[in-house]
């Protein structure tokens, strides 16, 4: 059994969870201890009782530490994108990916750590000066999803660590092996005892430890509107700081002029790849009325070549879907589209392949109307629509008609629409020629409206939310 790290110490829980293969559910890759609220406390007050002596360690002692843990993420990448992939569904070399993503963002941190920066200026009053600094948050709690179950722990650990936090990470339930992982790495790295605390457990109990405590500091989480929307609830009653990422319905716009292959490709890529649960997925396609025939029938063909199957398999494109409750509810969302009269292009239909696993073919609607509820509500699986468009205009406006805004991609030739949609269309992050799911792992995350709020996530711009800026006056 793999047990919590609370402390500086391995620790039991108060029960045992199956950690199952969704490829085969007769695989079970391990057994995880889960905590209650007491000892997530104890890991809460853990991280306290560092965070003094932590925030004031040098920034080249954060940076080996980090270093440290990126170095051997990158060694171990294969290894660790293979659990990844047992655990979550998503194919081996989408795994392996995944793992190396979170030993590049550790590394990228350790030189953030080296770069804490501030400004010395002259004040408007004579015979002072002016001092802005960044000093470390504080406890930070991390509530992470199952679908990049080491890759945005990652962005979300390594930053906090390398400006002087300390850290309660609760993974998701789904996931507990790739957090685990990472923990047992982290737990070898050289950060004093009670720096970092991993306590998996249901959120009713781990999470909302978190998000009560006045000894945690900011609350960053990952994962459902519904949930965010709680979180904030939550956390703004006590004043802690939040970072919420969300869900999206993110729009691919595929005007007449677009290269057709590059629009198909950027379509299947965006929208099915890791089965479709990416929050920046493109589930809408919005095709320009002159496109929108040939789209249709070179979607549909491309979606019959791609195999769907065991996600460690070799020639596997697509993997199964998470679990059976997220299986449950693409199929509900399939039968709804059906009976609001969009037209089944291609797939929906639960496949079978020699395991007791969670197999979904890709599901292409065409011919769907905006105020669908396929058209309108985050289905996370691998289920996308077409949208007719009548021009660039009409098609802007569907693309904003939403109340998301996460990501946002165009297929044109033309750099009139291309400059003018990355201007106009709301959305965080857009994507011009290229899938709307993908992102680097040095630049700024999020979105905007009920995708995201607080500061971005990654990058440099990751310090907005895990530093409070102090500005001091020294009279002469």
């Amino acid at each position: 059994m793999k047990q919590l790290f609370i402390a500086g110490a391995w620790r039991d829980g108060v029960s045992v969870r199956a950690n199952i293969n969704p490829s085969d559910a007769s695989d079970i890759v391990g057994h995880y201890a889960q905590a209650d609220r007491g000892l997530a406390e104890e890991a809460i007050a853990a991280a306290r009782a560092a965070f003094p002596a932590w925030s004031r360690s040098t920034p080249q002692v954060r940076a080996d530490a980090l270093d440290r843990i990126g170095s051997e993420i990158l060694a171990r990448k294969d290894e660790l994108g293979a659990l990844l992939s047992r655990e979550e569904g998503k194919t081996l070399p989408e795994g392996i990916g995944e793992a190396a993503r979170a030993g590049q963002i550790f590394k990228f941190f350790a030189g953030e750590a080296l770069r804490c920066g501030g400004e010395r200026l002259p004040s408007v009053r004579p015979g002072l000066d002016v001092e802005i600094t960044r000093e470390a948050l504080g406890v930070v709690g991390i509530i992470t999803p199952w679908n990049f179950p080491i890759a945005i722990p990652a962005w979300k650990i390594a930053p906090a660590l390398a400006h002087g936090n300390c850290v309660v990470f609760k993974p998701a339930d789904l996931v507990p092996g790739s957090a685990w992982a990472l923990a047992e790495i982290i737990s070898r790295s050289g950060l004093p005892a009670d720096v970092f605390n991993l306590v998996t457990g249901p959120g009713s109990q781990v999470g909302q430890a978190l998000l009560d405590s006045p000894d945690v500091d900011g609350i960053t989480f990952t994962g459902s509107t519904a949930t965010g929307r709680r979180v904030m609830d939550a956390t703004s009653r006590r004043f802690a700081r939040m970072q919420l990422e969300m869900g999206g319905k993110n729009p691919l716009v595929v005007l007449d002029d677009a290269d057709l292959a590059q629009a198909v490709f950027c379509a299947i890529q965006g929208a099915y790849y890791s089965t479709g649960q990416r929050c920046t997925a493109s589930s809408r396609f919005i095709v320009e009325k002159g496109i929108y025939p040939a789209f249709v029938k070179a979607v549909s063909d491309g979606l019959a070549a791609l195999k769907v199957d065991d996600a460690l398999k070799a020639g596997t494109d697509i993997g199964p879907v998470v679990d059976a409750s997220q299986l449950a509810q693409d199929l509900d969302y399939i039968g709804i589209g059906r009976a609001e009269g969009a037209r089944l292009a291609f797939g929906g239909e639960r496949l079978t392949r020699g395991k007791t696993g969670h197999y979904l073919s890709p599901a292409f609607f065409v011919d769907a109307d905006p105020t669908m509820r396929i058209a309108r509500e985050e289905i996370f699986g691998p289920v996308a629509c077409a949208i007719p468009a009548a021009d660039y205009e009409h098609a802007l406006a569907l693309a904003n008609d939403t109340e998301y805004g996460l990501s946002a991609g165009i297929c044109t030739s033309s750099l009139k629409h291309a400059s003018h949609f990355k201007r106009n269309v709301e959305a965080g992050m857009v994507m011009v020629n290229v899938p709307t799911a993908g992102v680097d792992y040095h630049v700024p995350f999020g979105g905007r409206k009920a995708s995201s709020f607080g500061p971005r996530e990654q990058g440099r711009y990751a310090e907005d939310f895990f530093t409070i800026v102090k500005t001091a006056y020294t009279g002469a």
